[in-house]
C-alpha cells in the first residue's frame, strides 16, 4: 500500500454498535500513519472495554470484604491520613455517624463532572439516531459507554475529592477521540453537523477533565487550618500544601512558586520552608513502622510495597516510550523519503513523539515524586529505628577490671573491637552472644526462620561481618549516615531494577531483527564477559565490607579526636592522633579505590565486550552470512549497540550498588539482633507494688553487659525511703552498684526489686546538654517555679546564676561548656532534685565542691527531716566525703574487695563507734579552704547569650574559588591526563562513525535515504556518559565532505564486495581504541578522587587540630562531625565526574549550535530562543535550590549532634525514663533535615518538568520546520537530530550544572574549615632545658577573657610562684581556678593593650613555641579523658618511655587494686578466686573502651596522675585531680606525687585538704581576683 491508495472507512464496519473484530488484518499502516481499514470499531471499543474494566476492579474486586481484609500491606498505602467519618453537610464536618451514599451531599465539582459526563452520553446517543446508516455513527458513539460508566461511578460514590475512576475513564476517551479526529479526520463525514458533533464528543470530555484537575486530591471536610495554601507564603508554622493540592497542581508542581519566588529574591531560611506533608511526617510513621513484623528489610518492602509498584509501573512506560521513539523517528524520515514526501504522515509521528515526550515529562513528575516519598520515608524509618534501639540495647562496654590481652581476648568476643585503636575489626572476635539471643528468643515462630535465613543469605560472602562484636559508637553513626543512606537509595532506584534488564533485552531482540542470526556471536560474547564480571562483582562485594569495617574505626577515631581535641592540645597529643586518624583514613581510600578498580575493571571488560559486539556481528553477517554492510543497516544496528553499551555500563554500577546495599542491609539487621537493657517485666524479677517504695537486691551478682565476669558478687541489701550512704574505696564498684539497682548491668541469679519508674540519676561526671541551665535542669518536664527556686537555693546555685547576664536561661555548651566543674555538678544534683522520682541515685556530685558548699547542700537537702524536696524519697548517696553525709543516712552500703557490699544500718552506726571512725577515716577530715577566710561564692564570667554559634550557610552560587580548591587537591597533571583521555575518545568515536559511513559507501549501491537513517537512536543515547555531539559531530561532517568524505578509503583498502577482512580489522582497532580511551578516563577519575579526597580531608584535620580553643568552645561536635564525615563522604563521591560532564556537555551545546547555524539560519534563531527559555527557568530554580541544600546541610548537624549525645547520657536518659522525650526530639530533628531534602527535590520536580515540557516543544517545533521548510529529506534527517542533540545537551548541561552545584556545596562546607582560625603557634624557640626546677612563674597585671567582648573572668592578677614549690591554689566553686591553670597552657593571653605578661623563667608564654610549652608541661584535669585501647596507649600515647617504666608507674599508681588478702581468697571457692583475682588485676595490656567508661571516676584520675608522674615535667597542674578518690588512696598518692615530682613546680587546684596538705605556697582566688598569693601558712598544713 502506498501512499497514494485510498482507504474506504464505509466497508466492512460491521454492525453500529458491535463491529467486526475480525476484519481489522493491520491495526496501524505506517507507511500512511493511520489506522488501518476495518479497525476503526477496534479502536471504538477501547474506552469501552476500559470503562467496563475499571467498573468491574471498583466494584467486583476494590471494595469487596475479601479484597478489603485480605489484601497484603505492601499493597496498602502505608501512614495514609485517616478520614473522618461522612458528615450531614459540610457545616457539621464533626458529625460522627456515617451515612450511605445517597445520603451524601452532592458537591458542585462532582455535579459538574456528572453533568458533563451526562451530556456526552446524550451526545452520543444523539448521534446514533442521526447517523443510523452508521457512516459517522461508529465514530460518534464512541463516549455513550464510557460516559455511563462514569455517570455510575459518580452516583454510587458521590465523591467530594478527585474522582480517580472516573478521571481515567475520561482520560482514554479523550485520547482515543482525538486519535481519530487526528489520524482518521475522514471518518466522521464531510458534513458540519458531523463535525460539530464530533468536536462536542472532545470538548465534553476536555471539560469534564478539567473540572477534576481543579477537584482537590483530599477529603474537603478534613480540617485544613495546619496545610499552607498552594498560593500563599510559605511558612514553618503549616504544612506543605501537598495535602490539599488538586491534581493539576500536584502534576505541574506549580505549588512551589511561591517558594521559587522568595527563593529568588534572597537567602531562605528555615521559617520559609513548610513542615512535611502528612504521609512524610515521622512521628506516626515511626509508630506504624514499630508494629509491622519481620526483618528490617521484610519491614521496610511491607511499609513501602506500594511505592515500589507505583515507581517500577510509570518507569516502565518511560522506558518503553524512549524505545518507540527511534521506530517513530525512522517512520517520519521514511514519510518524507518516499517517492512522493508524505508531509502530513510526519506531522502525525512528530505529534506522537510530542505526545509520548509530554507523557514522558508527566510520569517522570510522579516517578520522581513517589520515589521520593519512597527514599524520604525508608531512611527516616531507618534513622528513627536505630535511634529507638540505640535508646533500649544493652550499653555494652568492657568490664572495668581487665586482665592481660592474651587471658582475656576469649572474653571480649561480645566487643566490638571498633572501638579500640587497632585497625583489627573484629577478627578476634566471636559470635555467641548474637546466636544465642536469636536463637533463643521463641525459635518456633516462622519470623525467626526468615531472620535466621535472611542473616545466612547476607553473611555468606564474609564471616567478619557476623564475627564482629556489638556496635561502636562509631558505627552506630556509620549505620546512621552510611548505611541507611545506603539501603534508603536502592528503595530509590528500586524501578531501575526492572527498567534496566528490560531495556538490555529488547536492545538485543531489535538487534537480532536488524541482523539476524548473525547477532549470535554478539550475544555469546556478551554472554561471555558478563560471566566474568561475576567473580569481579564478589570481589567487590568482600572489599565492601572491608571498607565499612576500617571506617567504622575511622569515625571513631575522629570522633574521639573531635570530642577530646582540648585534652590531646593540653598534651600536645594531637599530631600522634592525626596521624593514627590519616593511617585509617588512607587505608579507608584504599579499599575505596581497591573497590573502583574493580568496578572500572568490570566497566572496562563490559565496554570491550559491547564494542566486539558489533565486530562480530558484522564480521558473521559480512563473512558467513555473505551480506552488505550497507549504512541503512550499520548504523540503526550501531545505534542499537549503542544502547546496549549503556546497559551494560549501568547494569555492573546496578549490582555494585545493589551489593554494597546488602552489606549495608546486613549491618542494620545485626546491629537491630543485638540484645537490649533488660526489662524486669519481661525477666519476671519481683516488683513492689506502686506503693511501696523500696529497692532490694538478694543474693544478686552482677557483671558488666557482654562479660561473664561479675563485678559485684551476692549481693544483699535493701533500701528503704530515706538517704542510704554508699562508700568505699576508688574503683571498687560503686558506680557498679548504681547502675546494677538501674538494671545496666547484667544479673546473675538472685533477685532485684526495684519500682518500675522513673529514677533521678545524677552521675558521677555531670551530663549536660548544649541549653540553657533551666532546660538542663527542667529536663523536659514540667515549670514549677516555687519548687525551680527551692531547688536552687538548696543547691547553692542562686548565687552563681545571679552573676550570669541570663542568669538561669543562660546558654551553655556541649557537657557544660561555660561552667566550672563544681557548678556542672550542682546543675546535675539540681536535676535530680527537681524531678518527681521518688527515687534518686547520686554518684559523688559533691566530689568537685568545697568544704563550706557541700555541707549547705547536704544540710539544704538533708538538714530537714519534713522537707519537701527530700522528705519520703528513697535517695543513694555514693559519697568519699563519709564525715559530713553520715549524720543524715539512715544506712551505709560499704562495697569491700571482690564486689561484696556490707549494710550498715543507723542502729549500728550509733552503737559503733569503731565501725563509724573508720568509714570516716575514708574522707577527707577538712577542706582545703578551712584555713582561708574566703567567704564568697562566686562564678567565673558568663557565658554570651547564645553560647553557641549559629552555623554559617554560603548565598548564592557556590564561588569559583571552590572549584579551584577542587581542581588543585586533584592535581593539574590528572586533570591534563583526564582531558587527554577524553580528547582521545572523542577523535576516536568521530573515526568510528566515519569509518562505518565510509564501509557502507564502498559497496556499489547505497540505498536512498541512507543519511536519514543515521539519526535512528542517537539522541536518546547521547544523554549517556557524553555522547551527546556523535551525531552532530559525524553528520556535520558528512554533510560538509560529501558523499566521499575527507579522505576516500577506497583508494587505501579493497572494495568491500572484494575482501571485508581490512574493514573489519580497522573497525575492530577502532574499538580497542575507544575502549582504551574510556578506560584510561574512569581510572584517571579514581586517581583524581582519590587525591582531592585525601588532600582536603588531610588539610581539613589539621585546621581543625590547630585552631583557637574558642571554636571548640562555640562549635557542636556534630556540626563538626557532619563535616567531616557527611560532607567529605560527598567529597569522596563523583564531583569528579560531574566536573568533567559539565565541560562535556558544555562543548556539546557549543556544538551543536555550530551545526545548525551551518544548516540554516531560521534554526540558529529559534536555538538561541529556546536556549534562553531553558536559561531563564534555570536562573529560576538554582538561587531557591543553593539555598535548600545548604540547609539541608545544616540541619543534618543536629542529627548527628543529638545521637553523639545520647550515647553519652545514655545511663541518665533511660533513669529518667526519659527514651519518648528523646525519641520525639530526634524525630523532630529528623523532621527538620528531611522537609529540606524534600522541599529540594520538590524544586528538581519544578525544573525536571518544565525542562521536559521545553525540550519536547522545542523539538516539535523545529520538526515540525524541518518538515514543511522545502528541505530535502537528507537534510531534514540531519535537522533533526542536530535539534534533537541541541535539546538534549542544552537540557543536561543545566542539570549537571545544577547538580554539580549542589554536590560543591558539600566541598565548599569542607573547604570553609581549611579558613579557620588557627591559634599562634609562637615564634620563640625556648631553650632545650626550659623550663628549668628554679624557674619562676610570674603573673603580671594579667587579665583573662575566654573570647573578646565578654567579661574578664581573672582580673588584674599579678603574683609570683617560686620554681619548685608545691602550689596550693583554693577558692570557692567558679572563682577562676581553672582559667589560671588554662592560662599556664598558653590557650588564654592577657588582655592585648593591658601590657600584662605571663611567664615561666625568662620566657613569656604568649610568644613561647606551644608545642614545647605544652611537651613540658602536664595538666591533669578533673575529667580526664582516656582513649580506647589498652592502659599503655593511654599512660604513653606517643611510645616515649620504656616498657619498665610504663609497668613500675602501673604498679605504683594502679597496683593497690591488685592486692588481696589470703583469707580472702581462702574464703571464695578457689576457681572463683581466681577468676576474681584476675579479673582486678590491672597490666598494661589492659582494655580501655572509649571515654574510660569502663573505669570508675576515680580510676580514671589515677590514670591521669599516672600520665603525669610517666612525663615528670618541670610543670604540673591538677586541677580538682583526686576529687573522685577515697581518702586512703588519696594520700597515698599524694605521698607518690612527693616522691615522684619533687624535681617540678606543683599547682594543685583542690577542695580536699588533703590534697594540698604538702603545699609550701598557696594562691586563693575569689570572684576572678586574688585574694592571697604567697608562703602557706603553718596552721594551713596542720
Amino acid at each position: 500500500m502506498d501512499g497514494h491508495t485510498m482507504i474506504s472507512w464505509d466497508d466492512n464496519l460491521g454492525s453500529l454498535f458491535w463491529p467486526c473484530y475480525s476484519c481489522c488484518r493491520q491495526f496501524w499502516i505506517p507507511s500512511l500513519g493511520t489506522f488501518g481499514p476495518q479497525c476503526l470499531g477496534l479502536v471504538g471499543h477501547i474506552p469501552l472495554w476500559i470503562s467496563l474494566l475499571v467498573v468491574v476492579l471498583r466494584y467486583g474486586v476494590g471494595n469487596t470484604p475479601v479484597w478489603q481484609r485480605w489484601r497484603p500491606m505492601w499493597l496498602r498505602r502505608f501512614a495514609m491520613e485517616e478520614q473522618i467519618p461522612e458528615s450531614v453537610s459540610e457545616e457539621d464536618a464533626d458529625h460522627t455517624a456515617p451515612l450511605q451514599a445517597n445520603q451524601r451531599p452532592w458537591t458542585k465539582w462532582t455535579l459538574a463532572v456528572l453533568g458533563l459526563n451526562f451530556a456526552t452520553a446524550v451526545l452520543g446517543i444523539a448521534s446514533a439516531l442521526v447517523w443510523s446508516d452508521h457512516n459517522n455513527g461508529l465514530v460518534l458513539t464512541i463516549p455513550v459507554v464510557p460516559s455511563l460508566a462514569a455517570i455510575l461511578i459518580l452516583i454510587l460514590d458521590r465523591p467530594r475529592s478527585l474522582p480517580g475512576a472516573v478521571f481515567a475513564v475520561n482520560a482514554i476517551l479523550l485520547l482515543t477521540e482525538l486519535a481519530v479526529f487526528i489520524v482518521v479526520p475522514g471518518a466522521t463525514g464531510r458534513g458540519w453537523m458531523a463535525v460539530s458533533a464530533l468536536v462536542g464528543g472532545l470538548f465534553l470530555p476536555l471539560s469534564s477533565l478539567t473540572v477534576m484537575l481543579n477537584m482537590p486530591m483530599r477529603d474537603p471536610l478534613l480540617s485544613s487550618d495546619d496545610i499552607g495554601k498552594p498560593f500563599g507564603t510559605p511558612s514553618y508554622h503549616v504544612r506543605s500544601p501537598e495535602d490539599i493540592l488538586t491534581l493539576w497542581q500536584w502534576m505541574t508542581v506549580s505549588w512551589m512558586a511561591p517558594l521559587m519566588s522568595i527563593g529568588y529574591k534572597r537567602q531562605l531560611h528555615d521559617q520559609d520552608v513548610w513542615k512535611l506533608a502528612y504521609e512524610f511526617q515521622h512521628d506516626r510513621l515511626h509508630d506504624l513502622f514499630r508494629q509491622v513484623k519481620g526483618s528490617v528489610l521484610a519491614r521496610l518492602l511491607k511499609a513501602n510495597g506500594l511505592d515500589l509498584i507505583i515507581t517500577t509501573s510509570a518507569d516502565v512506560l518511560v522506558t518503553l516510550s524512549e524505545l518507540t521513539e527511534p521506530i517513530l523517528l525512522k517512520q517520519l524520515l521514511a514519510a518524507l523519503t518516499a517517492e512522493v514526501p508524505h508531509h502530513r504522515t510526519a506531522v502525525i509521528y512528530a505529534g506522537i513523539i510530542l505526545f509520548a515526550r509530554l507523557l514522558r515529562a508527566q510520569l517522570g513528575v510522579f516517578v520522581l515524586w513517589f520515589g521520593r516519598r519512597n527514599y524520604e520515608r525508608s531512611r527516616g524509618e531507618m534513622i528513627t529505628m536505630l535511634h529507638e534501639k540505640t535508646l533500649r540495647r544493652k550499653a555494652f562496654t568492657f568490664p572495668s577490671s581487665h586482665g592481660t590481652k592474651a587471658d582475656t581476648r576469649h572474653e571480649q568476643s561480645n566487643i566490638s573491637e571498633a572501638s579500640t585503636l587497632n585497625d583489627r575489626e573484629g577478627s578476634d572476635s566471636g559470635d555467641e552472644l548474637l546466636p544465642k539471643v536469636s536463637q533463643d528468643a521463641q525459635p518456633d515462630r516462622p519470623s525467626c526462620w526468615f531472620k535466621r535465613i535472611y542473616r545466612k543469605l547476607f553473611s555468606s560472602e564474609s564471616k567478619n561481618l557476623a564475627e564482629e562484636g556489638p556496635a561502636s559508637t562509631g558505627k552506630i553513626l556509620n549505620l546512621l549516615r552510611g548505611d541507611a543512606y545506603e539501603v534508603a537509595q536502592r528503595f530509590w532506584e528500586f524501578p531501575s531494577l526492572i527498567t534496566r534488564p528490560l531495556n538490555l533485552v529488547i536492545s538485543v531482540v531489535l538487534i537480532w531483527r536488524i541482523l539476524g542470526p548473525a547477532s549470535l556471536s554478539g550475544i555469546i560474547i556478551l554472554l561471555a564477559g558478563m560471566a566474568f564480571n561475576v567473580v569481579l562483582m564478589r570481589q567487590v562485594l568482600v572489599v565492601e565490607r572491608l571498607r565499612r569495617a576500617i571506617t567504622d574505626t575511622k569515625l571513631q577515631r575522629t570522633s574521639q579526636f573531635v570530642e577530646s581535641i582540648r585534652h590531646l592540645r593540653w598534651y600536645d597529643w594531637q599530631d600522634s592522633w592525626l596521624e593514627q586518624i590519616m593511617e585509617s583514613r588512607q587505608a579507608e581510600l584504599m579499599k575505596r579505590v581497591t573497590s573502583s578498580l574493580i568496578v572500572r575493571l568490570i566497566a572496562a571488560i563490559n565496554l570491550f565486550t559491547a564494542y566486539l559486539f558489533p565486530v562480530a556481528g558484522f564480521l558473521a553477517y559480512t563473512l558467513i552470512a555473505k551480506k552488505p554492510l550497507t549504512v541503512d543497516v550499520a548504523f540503526p544496528a550501531l545505534d542499537l549497540f549503542n544502547l546496549l553499551q549503556v546497559n551494560l555500563r549501568e547494569i555492573p554500577n546496578l549490582i555494585t550498588t545493589l551489593l554494597n546495599a546488602s552489606v549495608s542491609m546486613a549491618r542494620i539487621e545485626k546491629f537491630m539482633l543485638e540484645p537490649d537493657k533488660d526489662d524486669l517485666a519481661d525477666e519476671g524479677t519481683p516488683a513492689g507494688p506502686r506503693g511501696e517504695l523500696k529497692v532490694a537486691v538478694k543474693d544478686a551478682s552482677f557483671s558488666w553487659p557482654g562479660s561473664s565476669r561479675k563485678m559485684l558478687r551476692n549481693v544483699s541489701f535493701e533500701c528503704l525511703p530515706g538517704l542510704t550512704v554508699v562508700c568505699g574505696k576508688v574503683g571498687i564498684g560503686k558506680t557498679a552498684l548504681l547502675h546494677a539497682i538501674l538494671g545496666e548491668l547484667d544479673q546473675h541469679g538472685g533477685e532485684r526489686s526495684v519500682p518500675q519508674e522513673m529514677i533521678g540519676y545524677c552521675a558521677q561526671t555531670p551530663w549536660l546538654e548544649s541549653m540553657s541551665i533551666r532546660e538542663n535542669i527542667l529536663f523536659s518536664t514540667v515549670f514549677d517555679e516555687a519548687r525551680y527556686w527551692q531547688v536552687m537555693e538548696a543547691c547553692c546555685l542562686v548565687e552563681d546564676i545571679n552573676k550570669f547576664k541570663d542568669r538561669d536561661l543562660t546558654m551553655i555548651g556541649e557537657n557544660g561548656v561555660g561552667l566550672s566543674g563544681g557548678q556542672r555538678a550542682r546543675v546535675s544534683l539540681a536535676r535530680a532534685v527537681y524531678s518527681r522520682a521518688r527515687i534518686l541515685l547520686l554518684d559523688d556530685p559533691i566530689a568537685a565542691l568545697d568544704h563550706q558548699t557541700a555541707e549547705s547542700i547536704l544540710r539544704n537537702l538533708f538538714g530537714n527531716k519534713d522537707s519537701c524536696l527530700t522528705a519520703g524519697r528513697l535517695i543513694i548517696f555514693v559519697t568519699h566525703r563519709v564525715d559530713i553525709i553520715t549524720p543524715y543516712a539512715s544506712q551505709v552500703l560499704d562495697v569491700l574487695d571482690r564486689g561484696r557490699v556490707k549494710s550498715i544500718n543507723r542502729d549500728e552506726l550509733l552503737n559503733n563507734e569503731a565501725e563509724l571512725e573508720e568509714l570516716v577515716a575514708q574522707a577527707a577530715p577538712e577542706s582545703a579552704e578551712s584555713g582561708t577566710r574566703t567567704e564568697s561564692t562566686g562564678g567565673d564570667t558568663p557565658p554570651p547569650e547564645k553560647f553557641m554559634e549559629e552555623e554559617r550557610r554560603a548565598h548564592g552560587g557556590v564561588m569559583a574559588s571552590v572549584y579551584w580548591q577542587y581542581v588543585k587537591a586533584g592535581g593539574y597533571r590528572w586533570w591534563i591526563t583526564l582531558i587527554t583521555a577524553t580528547t582521545l575518545f572523542r577523535i576516536a568515536k568521530f573515526a568510528y562513525f566515519w569509518f562505518l559511513k565510509e564501509w557502507g559507501d564502498q559497496y556499489q549501491s547505497t540505498p536512498t535515504g541512507a543519511h536519514a537513517m543515521l539519526t535512528l537512536h542517537t539522541p536518546t543515547l547521547t544523554y549517556q556518559k557524553g555522547q551527546v555531539s556523535d551525531l552532530v559531530s559525524r553528520q556535520g561532517f558528512f554533510r560538509a565532505a560529501g558523499n566521499n568524505g575527507w579522505v576516500d578509503l577506497g583508494r587505501f583498502l579493497p572494495s568491500p564486495d572484494v575482501d571485508v577482512h581490512p574493514w573489519l580489522f580497522w573497525f575492530f582497532i577502532l574499538s580497542v581504541v575507544q575502549v582504551v580511551a574510556q578506560t584510561l578516563n574512569e581510572l584517571t577519575l579514581v586517581v583524581i578522587i582519590y587525591k582531592a579526597g585525601k588532600n582536603l580531608f588531610e588539610r581539613a584535620m589539621k585546621r581543625v587540630s590547630n585552631a583557637t580553643f574558642r571554636f571548640y568552645d562555640v562549635t557542636p561536635v556534630g556540626r563538626l562531625m557532619n563535616r567531616l564525615t557527611s560532607d567529605m563522604g560527598t567529597v569522596d563521591g563523583s564531583i569528579a565526574q560531574q566536573l568533567m560532564q559539565v565541560t562535556w556537555f558544555a562543548i556539546a551545546w557549543l556544538s551543536s549550535i555550530i551545526v545548525i547555524a551551518s544548516a540554516t539560519p531560521l534554526f540558529l534563531v529559534m536555538s538561541i530562543g529556546m536556549t534562553v527559555l531553558f536559561v531563564l527557568v534555570f536562573d529560576r530554580f538554582l538561587p531557591t535550590s543553593q539555598s535548600l541544600r545548604r540547609l539541608e546541610t545544616v540541619s543534618l548537624s543536629p542529627l548527628m549532634s543529638n545521637f553523639g549525645t545520647l550515647m553519652e547520657g545514655l545511663t541518665t536518659v533511660r533513669a529518667y525514663k526519659a527514651e519518648p522525650h528523646f525519641q520525639r526530639r530526634i524525630i523532630a530533628t529528623t523532621d527538620a533535615f528531611q522537609k529540606m531534602d524534600h522541599i529540594y527535590w520538590s524544586t528538581q520536580a519544578w525544573l525536571q518538568y518544565r525542562f521536559d515540557l521545553l525540550s519536547s516543544l522545542t523539538t516539535f517545533a523545529l520538526t515540525v520546520t524541518a518538515i514543511f521548510g522545502g528541505l530535502s529529506s537528507g537534510t531534514v534527517g540531519f535537522i533533526l537530530a542536530a535539534a534533537s542533540n541541541f535539546v538534549m545537551s542544552t537540557h543536561s548541561l543545566c542539570r549537571c550544572y545544577g547538580d554539580m552545584q549542589m554536590q560543591f556545596v558539600s566541598v565548599e562546607r569542607v573547604i570553609e574549615l581549611l579558613g579557620l582560625e588557627q591559634e599562634d603557634p609562637g615564634s620563640e624557640k625556648p631553650p632545650a632545658s626550659w623550663p628549668t626546677y628554679g624557674d619562676d612563674i610570674e603573673f603580671d597585671n594579667v587579665t583573662l577573657r575566654y573570647a573578646p567582648g565578654l567579661e574578664p573572668v581573672l582580673l588584674d592578677v599579678s603574683f609570683t610562684i617560686p620554681g619548685g614549690s608545691n602550689v596550693a591554689v583554693t577558692g570557692r566553686t567558679g572563682s577562676g581556678k581553672s582559667t589560671l591553670a588554662l592560662s599556664l597552657l598558653g590557650t588564654l593571653h592577657p588582655d592585648f593593650g593591658t601590657g600584662g605578661s605571663i611567664r615561666i623563667g625568662n620566657v613569656n608564654l604568649a610568644t613561647v613555641d606551644k608545642h614545647a610549652l605544652r611537651r613540658n608541661i602536664t595538666f591533669v584535669a578533673q575529667d580526664p579523658v582516656l582513649f580506647p585501647g589498652t592502659l599503655r596507649d593511654n599512660l604513653d600515647p606517643l611510645d616515649e618511655h620504656g616498657e619498665a617504666e610504663r609497668g613500675l608507674v602501673l604498679e605504683r599508681v594502679l597496683g593497690r587494686h591488685n592486692q588481696h588478702s589470703d583469707e580472702e581468697r581462702q574464703r571464695e571457692g578457689e576457681e572463683e578466686a581466681r577468676d576474681e583475682e584476675h579479673m582486678e588485676e590491672f597490666t598494661l595490656d589492659s582494655t580501655v573502651d572509649g571515654g574510660g567508661k569502663n573505669l570508675s571516676q576515680g580510676q580514671r584520675q589515677l590514670v591521669g596522675l599516672g600520665r603525669a608522674i610517666l612525663r615528670r615535667s618541670p610543670v604540673v597542674i591538677m586541677d580538682e585531680a583526686t576529687a573522685s578518690i577515697d581518702h586512703e588512696t588519696a594520700r597515698y598518692i599524694q605521698r607518690l606525687l612527693r616522691e615522684e615530682l619533687k624535681y617540678s613546680t606543683v599547682i594543685t587546684i583542690a577542695h580536699k585538704a588533703e590534697a594540698v596538705r604538702d603545699a609550701d605556697w598557696e594562691i586563693v582566688l575569689d570572684r576572678g581576683r586574688v585574694v592571697r598569693a604567697g608562703p602557706r601558712n603553718p596552721s594551713s598544713q596542720a
